[in-house]
């Protein structure tokens, strides 16, 4: 369990986080747009997927819960792990609209990173998506992550062709994005409508 000021990181369960997750994104099949499952017809076909997304041995996910309403609104992973070569991606990134451009999303993406280099203590952390996806780019590079290129033609996603943009964060990148990452989810940074002063941005700029 990966724990914030904004928002909690627990290890996915269909039994306890599917009936909230359906309910999050119901109505809201873009969501499904760019990933390589969903969008799905019922809670019960969610709740399979879930089941399989949480015994499967090829990603790790976690259900994001704001503190705000602690109910599951979206999932993420560490997936692609390589542990001899210390590298690891985060990826399956569903954030429902109540997650989307939230200080609860932002700091899901700190809790992550942190307990990759931290904690695991992994040297590369990529993010990885298709390249026509400019707001999960426009997040990479928010976040932090380098863009490294585009791999033409490197998956078939619901049949179709997927050229995929690449990012990575680098360890000895890592000390610097997360005082970026600290400064701004510090209490100071927000009004009393929860609005940011500054931007994460601006803050990478400074370190």
């Amino acid at each position: 369990m990966l724990t914030g000021r904004w928002v909690t990181l627990e290890p996915l369960s269909a039994a306890r986080h599917s009936h909230a997750i359906w309910q999050a994104v119901l109505g809201h099949e873009e969501v499904w747009r760019w990933l390589g499952d969903g969008p799905y017809l019922s809670e019960e076909d969610l709740a399979v997927a879930l089941a399989a997304k949480e015994t499967g041995a090829a990603a790790r996910f976690f259900a994001i819960l704001p503190k705000s309403d602690p109910t599951a609104k979206g999932y993420a992973s560490l997936m692609r792990m390589d542990p001899a070569n210390g590298v690891i991606e985060v990826g399956n990134v569903m954030f429902s609209p109540w997650l989307q451009r939230t200080p609860a999303a932002t700091e899901a993406m700190y809790l992550m990173a942190r307990y990759v280099f931290d904690e695991l203590g992994y040297r590369r952390y990529e993010w990885k998506c298709n390249a026509l996806n400019l707001p999960s780019r426009r997040a990479a590079e928010r976040l932090g992550f380098t863009f490294e290129g585009i791999f033409r033609q490197h998956m078939v996603v619901k049949g179709q062709n997927r050229d995929t943009a690449w990012y990575a964060m680098l360890d000895s990148e890592w000390p610097a994005r997360k005082r970026a990452f600290e400064a701004w989810l510090a209490p100071e940074n927000f009004d009393a409508e929860e609005r940011q002063r500054k931007t994460l941005s601006s803050l990478a700029g400074n370190f």
